[in-house]
Order: structure tokens, then C-alpha cells, then sequence
């Protein structure tokens, strides 16, 4: 016997034209804000009412819409590895060890979908929600880590903030994971948001007068829902994803990426096809920006949104989930402002899940920390050639940014750091840059093989690598302190600083004085991490700073199997299996599914 709905699925794809995974997954999205409807007006209290609720959507989605029981056994495999290691498994690298399985889970399906896979073209492909899944476990698995830890003097504020110090119950775990409105295209979030949302104590600095009434309820007429109203800003949200939508349909019928290889595409100018380039990133990003609005949208329906009431403006922030600032990400004229506003969760959860984590306690980011966050990156992304050559390329974007940024921007500023009427030309340089840069990176995300993306860069001569070799030619080569000293001579700033020096000099005792202050600030400034994917700042590369990271490495991994840390984690797999055993014994399963543990807290030792 068939699937009844998939049935009416395909007969509706044969009559609108749509491919089926697209129609799914549209039905998914659009079908998820009446149940969002529904969901924000259950009883604030009956948390496991609203958690049943939650995994019986997904059910629908993954068993009904879909039709996927191995994308849900996917799913539920790493989502249960994460419980109960997490449950069961008290050691300081319980988080290590989670990340590493889970990563490796989703490794074996990318490798999977990449060699092995006979892809069905009327199934989605599971690997998009488990990296977004992967994220979720990952980040709760630190949380909770940080919230059972008995040494809490490391922890940042970040940190402090999203530390869990019970371990949910598995019905709320399940809900967390399989949180249908973002099951499939993200965006990620902390277990804390979750269960504060759940609890409705994200609501509690809202003000009543802002709260709506509750239109069916015979105990109190006065009783009021505690997520506020937001179908405005849904629907002007949902209109944008249908434009979105609308136009990812249309334009690949004029741009796709089969054109750079037809004879036609070779004779084109090389001005055309630079251009070309451009565009069809565009083409490309539209279905992100379509599936990240919808998605967005029906999580600030459902009151997960929510960021704050601030009572000066007496304005409400939902943006809590942002994932993408479409507008901010289009006008950039800097790989970093480009960066910063695309995938904002995926940065988020690279930065304080990946690369703050690497980094030991109190000690600044470094070599290792950066290599570990951009493999990481890449590997997430997936084990396709195509991948590892916009995040090596994009790398170098950064530096050359930089480069730039310090070197020829200061030109266009005044000493005290206000722009001159001139800078409007250096913007609109780097806008129009910027857009080409991109559109070249980005082409072997859409072609993902190793050959065709040459090729496509063979096509218009390898042009941006060519830039880039000529960037650090002449600002790192063996003519670089002569370029540089002619250009800082130019500076606005330079020239002001070299008049304050003198000044200063014949100061006196005051002016060393002044001048330890001046340096200060600037070792302050520099200090600042930006938001997002860390700089691959091969500008700054020391080796031997890699080789003593490398070393430390080994030398705290000695240290550990000297102080027998191989049998210790022996021993706590042994209690964690005699937990597992006593928790799931008869009369206790209740427990597991239904309740919270608090566990003894971690000591950390010296």
C-alpha cells in the first residue's frame, strides 16, 4: 500500500511543476505557522503537554510529509548519544567526546551521500538537519558541562549564561532536538532559550499591558498568555520569504551554473563573466534566504523570538533566532560585515562552542584554536572538494581585508577618525569589489567538485587568486617596508601623530607619560575578537607560536596518562554504565522520560 500523502504530493508537483523535495519542504514551512498558532496557546504550565505537542508536529513531518524513517533514525541515533552521555558520563570530557561523536556521525553520512548515496530526488537529504542538529547537541552538551561543573571562576559571562544545571527530561530533550519549526533548515539555539521559552520565564520582563488576554477560559477572564502578540512582523516576514521564494524558482530558468560550461558561455567577454559570477551567487543564496526567513518567522510566531522589552522605547526585539541580516550581507563592502551577517548561528556556535572552547582557560585565542574552528567549519559543511576551496580562498580574504583596511582606508579618514568627502569613493570600490570577490568565492559551494570548480575559475583566469598573490607580493614582500612607509606617510592620523610625537618629546616627563597611555589604548583596541568565523590571520602567523601550542599539546597529554588518566576515565565509563543501569532499571523508566536529574557537581582538579 503507498503513502497516501506523498501520493497527493507528487500529483500536486506534476500539476504546479515543483520538484517534490522543494513542495515538501515548502508544506513544512508554511504548515508549521497554523500549528505555531496552536502551540503559543496551550497552558503556559503544561510544559509536557507543549513538548508532546512539539515531537508529534516532527512526527508528522518526518513520517507524513516526508516520508523519511531513516532521516528520523538519523536524527534520533545522535540525539540519544548526546542524552545519555551527557546523563550518565561525569568526566571533564564528556563534551569532547560528544562533539567528536556526533561530528563523526555526521561525517559518515556526508562521505555516505558523497560516495555511496544513490540520491532519490523525491527524498530530502537528512545531512541538512543534522547539522543543524549537531550544532544543538554540541553546544547543549558544553552547557550542561559548565552548569555541573564545580569550579565556576573560569566560566565567562557567555558561559555562566547558558549553563544548565539539571539534566532535562528526555520528553523536553526530544522536543529541544526535534523542534519542528527549525528541524530542517535551522536555525540553531541553546538549550537555556529553549527551556526558558518553554517555561514562559523569557516573558518575565514583559509587561502585562503588553501581554494578550486569553479568549477562552472560564477560571479568571483576566488571565493572560504570556507570549506577546507579533503577526505583524510575522507576516511581513512571511511575505519576504514568499518573494524569496518566488524569485529562487525563476531566475535559475535564466541563470544556472550549467551555462559556465557550454561553448556559448567560453566566447563571452571576460567582463561578462566576472559578472556572471556574481549573479549566480546571488541565484544560489536565494533559497537560503528564503528557507532562513520562513523559518525565522514561524519562531518569533511561536514566541522563541523573543529578545527583550526595552521600557525606554517600549519596543519589542525578536530576533533572538536571527540567522541572517539579508540587507546588511548584500551592502557589505568587508569580508568581515559579509561574514558577520551570513549564517549568524553557525558564527555564533563556531565561536563560543569551537574556537573559545579549544582555547585554555584565561588564555587568549590562538594558532590552534583557529585551525581547529576553520576544519571544523569546513568539515561540518561537508567532505565535498568544493567546500575546502571557498573556506582555504575565504581565508585569505580575510587577510588581504585586513591588509587593506589598515593600509589604504586610513587615507580616506581625517586625523581624528571622521570621514573625508573623499571616502565615498573608497566605498563604493570596496562594495563593487566585494561583490565580485564573492561571487568568485562562492562557486565552488554551488558546484562542489573539484574539476568543475577549476574550471569555473579557470574561466576567468584564476583573477582573485592572482589579486590576491599580487596583495601579498607587494604589502609582504621584499619591497613591502618601502610601500608601506609611503602609504602611512599619507595617513591623516600618521601625520598627526608625528606632529603629537614631537610635541611630546619636547614635553618631557609628561610626555612619557602620555605617550604609555596612548599605547595602552591601542593594545586594548587590538585585543577585541570580532563576531563569527575567526580571522585566519596569516598576517600575524608565527611558527613558532604553532609549535609551542603543539608542544603544550603533548605536554598536557603526558601529564594526563602520568596521573593514570586513562584508567580514571575508565572507571567513570564503568560508573556511567552502572548509572545507566540503575536509572533504567524496572519501576524507573517514569523518571528518565518525565523528570529532570541534578547531578553531583564536577571537581575540577589541579
Amino acid at each position: 500500500m503507498g503513502h497516501p500523502i506523498e501520493a497527493k504530493i507528487l500529483a500536486l508537483s506534476q500539476r504546479t511543476g515543483l520538484d517534490e523535495v522543494t513542495l515538501k519542504l515548502a508544506i513544512c514551512l508554511f504548515t508549521s505557522f497554523p500549528f505555531n498558532a496552536l502551540l503559543k496557546r496551550l497552558p503556559d504550565h503544561r510544559v509536557n503537554l507543549k513538548c508532546w505537542y512539539i515531537i508529534s508536529v516532527a512526527a508528522f513531518y518526518l513520517f507524513g510529509v516526508l516520508n523519511i524513517f531513516t532521516g528520523f533514525r538519523t536524527l534520533f541515533v545522535s540525539t540519544m548519544f548526546t542524552y545519555v552521555i551527557t546523563r550518565f558520563y561525569r568526566s571533564r570530557f564528556m563534551p569532547y567526546v560528544n562533539f567528536v561523536g556526533v561530528m563523526v556521525h555526521l561525517a559518515v553520512n556526508h562521505l555516505g551521500a558523497q560516495f555511496f548515496g544513490t540520491a532519490d530526488p523525491s527524498k530530502v537529504d537528512i545531512t541538512g538537519a543534522q547539522m543543524v542538529l549537531v550544532m544543538k547537541l554540541s553546544s547543549f552538551a558544553w552547557s550542561y558541562h559548565d552548569g555541573t561543573n564545580a569550579d565556576h571562576a573560569h566560566l565567562t559571562d557567555h558561559q555562566k549564561s547558558r549553563a544548565i544545571s539539571h539534566h532535562p527530561s528526555l520528553l523536553s530533550f526530544l522536543a529541544y532536538a526535534f523542534f519542528y519549526p527549525s528541524l530542517f533548515t535551522g536555525p540553531s539555539f541553546d538549550f537555556a532559550d529553549f527551556e526558558s521559552w518553554l517555561n514562559c520565564e523569557v516573558f518575565r520582563d514583559l509587561p502585562d499591558a503588553r501581554k494578550p488576554r486569553r479568549r477562552w477560559t472560564t477560571r479568571d477572564r483576566n488571565l493572560r498568555r504570556q507570549i506577546p502578540k507579533c503577526g505583524g512582523l510575522v507576516l511581513w516576514r512571511i511575505a519576504q520569504g514568499i518573494f524569496w521564494i518566488t524569485l529562487s524558482s525563476v531566475l535559475p530558468n535564466y541563470i544556472s551554473k550549467e551555462y559556465m560550461f557550454t561553448p556559448e558561455y567560453a566566447n563571452k567577454s571576460f567582463f561578462y563573466k566576472i559578472h556572471y559570477l556574481y549573479i549566480l551567487g546571488f541565484t544560489f543564496r536565494l533559497k537560503y534566504y528564503a528557507a532562513w526567513t520562513m523559518s525565522e518567522a514561524s519562531c518569533i510566531l511561536c514566541g522563541l523570538g523573543y529578545n527583550g522589552y526595552d521600557p525606554k522605547t517600549k519596543k519589542i526585539r525578536w530576533d533572538r533566532v536571527r540567522n541572517i541580516d539579508i540587507w546588511k550581507f548584500e551592502t557589505a563592502s568587508n569580508t568581515h560585515e559579509g561574514l558577520e551577517a551570513w549564517n549568524m548561528n553557525t558564527n555564533k556556535w563556531l565561536k563560543y562552542y569551537v574556537y573559545l572552547r579549544v582555547t585554555k582557560p584565561g588564555a587568549k585565542p590562538g594558532f590552534r584554536s583557529t585551525l581547529f574552528t576553520f576544519l571544523t567549519s569546513a568539515f561540518w559543511h561537508g567532505t565535498r572538494p568544493g567546500y575546502y576551496l571557498s573556506f582555504a580562498t575565504g581565508a585569505l580574504y580575510q587577510t588581504c581585508g585586513k591588509i587593506y583596511r589598515r593600509n589604504l582606508r586610513p587615507l580616506f579618514l581625517a586625523a581624528d577618525g571622521s570621514a573625508l568627502p573623499t571616502k565615498i569613493i573608497y566605498d563604493v570600490i570596496c562594495f563593487y569589489l566585494m561583490k565580485l570577490a564573492f561571487g568568485y568565492l562562492v562557486q565552488p559551494f554551488v558546484i562542489l567538485e573539484l574539476p568543475g570548480s577549476l574550471a569555473c575559475w579557470r574561466s576567468v583566469y584564476f583573477y582573485i587568486h592572482l589579486g590576491i598573490a599580487a596583495t601579498f607580493f607587494i604589502f609582504k614582500g621584499p619591497f613591502a617596508k618601502p610601500v608601506l612607509k609611503f602609504i602611512k606617510s599619507h595617513h591623516p592620523a600618521v601625520v598627526a601623530e608625528e606632529k603629537q610625537k614631537q610635541q611630546l618629546e619636547e614635553a618631557g616627563p609628561l610626555g612619557d607619560i602620555v605617550k604609555a597611555k596612548n599605547l595602552y589604548e591601542q593594545e586594548e583596541s587590538s585585543s577585541n575578537m570580532h563576531l563569527g568565523i575567526p580571522d585566519a590571520d596569516f598576517d600575524r602567523f608565527n611558527l613558532d607560536e604553532a609549535k609551542k601550542e603543539f608542544k603544550e599539546f603533548l605536554e598536557s597529554y603526558e601529564k594526563w596518562r602520568s596521573e593514570k588518566g586513562l584508567e580514571i576515565e575508565e572507571q567513570n565509563l564503568q560508573k556511567a554504565f552502572e548509572n545507566f543501569k540503575e536509572e533504567m532499571g524496572p519501576g524507573k523508566t517514569r523518571r528518565t522520560s518525565f523528570s529532570s536529574y541534578s547531578p553531583k557537581p564536577i571537581q575540577k582538579k589541579d
